[in-house]
This record gives structure tokens, sequence and C-alpha cells, in this order.
């Protein structure tokens, strides 16, 4: 994933947006130990191709890049990266937020969350359908 970034400049693009989805050590109060993906990749790779398109289409991208890991990521690590180019700052942030909300939400990637006293919990991956109060929430309409 640390290579991404070299290929997401293009001479029309005036900004590009990285977000990198991290292992955090705590959530909802609970020690992390590690996460665990797991995935259809085929069909994964397939319906992130699509949302790309898709973004690629509403904001007029020169540029959107998306991957996400499988297996265990630790804390610290990346578990998903997208980057998003485009001429102007605004495209690029909201397409950017528009690529990881509907990975998140719709792409066939599960996470197991695993806690530091030995248990753990599936699920929890996104709460993108959740009412933000974001300036940015009319992108999903």
């Amino acid at each position: 994933m640390a290579g991404m970034l070299a290929g997401a400049h293009h001479p029309g693009a005036g900004a590009v947006v990285l977000f990198s989805g991290e292992v955090r050590e705590t959530n909802q109060g609970r020690a992390v130990a590690f996460l665990e993906y797991e995935a259809v990749v085929p069909l994964a790779e397939k319906m992130i191709g699509e949302i790309l398109a898709a973004a690629c289409e509403k904001w007029g991208l020169p540029i959107a890049l998306a991957r996400h890991r499988v297996g265990r990521v630790d804390i610290g690590d990346v578990a998903v990266v997208v980057i998003t180019a485009s001429a102007h700052r605004s495209e690029a942030y909201a397409a950017n937020r528009y690529i990881i909300d509907r990975i998140k939400h719709e792409a066939p990637i599960w996470k197991c969350e695993h806690f530091t006293d030995g248990t753990k919990e599936w699920g929890n991956n996104c709460n993108c359908h959740a009412v933000t109060g974001d300036i940015t929430k009319h992108i999903y309409e």
C-alpha cells in the first residue's frame, strides 16, 4: 500500500487526498489486540472497482485508487487506503469520503476484532449510514 501514492499524481489534478484507515488500540472502550479481515476477494475487488468508477464519473476524477487488506492487521498498521485526485480539493475530499463509506458498507469484506481479553467480535464494519452531522452527507443521495 505504501507505493500507491506514487501512482496518484496527474497533471490535471490540483488536489490529491489520501485516506489511510489504521488499526487503533481501543474501540468503544475495549482494548484491541489486532483485527482480522476476511473477504470474497474477486467479488470485493470487482465491487471496489465499480465504486471507484462511479466516483470518477460523479466527480470527474482522473485518478481514484483503493485497496483493502485481508488477513491479520496489527495495531498501527494500515487496513484500507483510498486516494483521490481531482482538479480541486472539494471534489477530491467528497469523492474520497464517498469511496471509503461505500467500501465499508457494501464490499464483501468482514472484520473480526480480537480484544486483549481474549474475546473477539465480528462486524461493526460500517457506521456510515448513521447521521453524523457531516455537511458532505448529501453526496450519498
